[in-house]
């Protein structure tokens, strides 16, 4: 008799058991249910810092979970560390899977192409085409002078630094953050440049030369020998007389539209970027320099070339001379072939 009682105890322990994790299953189901409704998935932004309890809370002001007390003991039974960021989230979600999706940290992104050879302005206006960050707050972000320090610039603004590459960029990322962003990866994919500078003020040079190079090559193979035209002529403090620094001072400084050609007032505009009026290198980058331009400036051909002229547009290649004399002779020599106009 004894043991049937307790087998009968124990059956019944064994059903309540069952009803309440059944209850408790159900339950959970519940409150774990998506929300519903025809709202269409939404960018949901978690502040840097947001704790859990406040991460939850607004889940809850945005109509994304049934129970905001649910949700935060959903984190804490499963030990989830929710992440700051922009995350595409749905009511048609379940409470659990909306958690860990912040958890994973994988945030929304815009795909965008910096292309070479860009300006600090250029790159603003691209990135807010994009709809990555307001163009105005980039360029501010870009001078930041503490910002600069802790990337390691020394120049007045990041121009020259914003490296051309394809980037991710999450919704909502600060211009700042974008910034830090595009300057790391210069660092990350030049490392590998043989003669790259370490110090900062030697590297600024490096770039700023880079600049001028990625502006004037049209041809890979031909940066290193352009780029020992621009050494050679610093070396006897002869000017650089780049048209594309010119070019900078134009657009990027009196803010006039590109020129269709440059005229002999503008070669003698007065302003220290004028490379045409002054030796040595301008006082900054003047445009984002890629892989090419910037090997080519720290690893320039050993040659004795001062000139370089484009001879055949459609290829885009130069004929590289060592006096002047040459170098008009091949001028003339080009306008030979050109076609007589009609």
């Amino acid at each position: 008799m004894k043991n049937k009682t307790i087998r009968v105890i124990s059956a019944i322990v064994i059903s309540l058991a069952v009803l309440l994790a059944t209850v408790s299953l159900v339950g959970f189901i519940a409150m774990d249910a998506p929300v519903g409704g025809e709202g269409a998935p939404a960018l949901f932004a978690v502040e840097s810092g947001a704790n859990a309890r406040a991460i939850v809370a607004s889940l809850a002001r945005a109509g994304l979970v049934r129970s905001e007390a649910f949700a935060y003991l959903y984190v804490r039974a499963f030990g989830l560390k929710l992440k700051a960021g922009s995350f595409m989230l749905s009511p048609r979600m379940s409470t659990s899977a909306l958690l860990r999706r912040i958890d994973e940290g994988k945030q929304e992104s815009r795909r965008v192409t910096i292309p070479e050879g860009l300006t600090l302005s250029e790159v603003a206006r691209h990135l807010s085409s994009a709809g990555a960050c307001d163009a105005a707050e980039f360029t501010t972000a870009a001078k930041d002078s503490k910002l600069l320090g802790e990337l390691g610039i020394a120049g007045p603004s990041a121009e020259g630094f914003l490296f051309p590459d394809t980037y991710f960029i999450p919704y909502g990322l600060a211009p700042k953050a974008i910034v830090s962003m595009m300057v790391n990866t210069f660092f990350d994919k030049t490392a590998s440049i043989q003669n790259l500078p370490t110090d900062r003020g030697e590297l600024e040079k490096k770039v700023i030369l880079a600049s001028i190079i990625e502006r004037e090559y049209r041809v890979a193979d031909e940066a290193p020998r352009i780029a020992s035209v621009f050494r050679n002529r610093l070396k006897i403090g002869m000017g650089l007389q780049s048209c594309a620094t010119v070019v900078y001072i134009i657009t990027e400084i009196q803010g006039k539209p590109h020129p269709e050609r440059l005229t002999n007032q503008d070669l003698d505009i007065d302003s220290e970027y004028n490379t045409y009026k002054w030796a040595g290198l301008p006082p900054g980058p003047i445009a984002s320099p890629g892989l090419t331009a910037l090997s080519a400036a720290c690893n320039p051909e050993d040659t004795s070339y001062l000139y370089f002229r484009l001879t055949d547009p459609e290829a885009g290649t130069h004929s590289f001379t060592h006096s002047l004399d040459e170098h008009v002779r091949a001028g003339r020599t080009l306008d030979v072939k050109r076609p007589a106009a009609n």
